[in-house]
């Protein structure tokens, strides 16, 4: 699934403030915001949307890495 930035503008001050206070309960900003984002999705798009993105999401085949294996770089090496 690809996934899209998402920026959003706060003064330094309240950010620091934030990350120290987030840092107290062991999580970050990223995190909550992760979560916020997802109940704000859920609570927004309907459920058979919902169902829809998921199952187009887990037909996607994943994509394989391009790096070799260690015995075939080897043998490319060694023409």
């Amino acid at each position: 699934m690809m996934k899209k930035l998402v920026s959003v503008s706060v003064s330094e001050e309240k950010l620091s403030a934030i990350e120290m206070y987030l840092e107290q309960k062991n999580t970050t900003l990223s995190a909550e915001l992760e979560k916020y984002v997802e109940q704000i999705y859920s609570k927004n798009v309907p459920q058979n949307v919902r169902d829809f993105i998921d199952m187009m999401s887990a037909k996607k085949p994943a994509r394989k890495p391009k790096s070799s294996s260690p015995a075939e770089t080897e043998k490319l090496s060694e023409q």
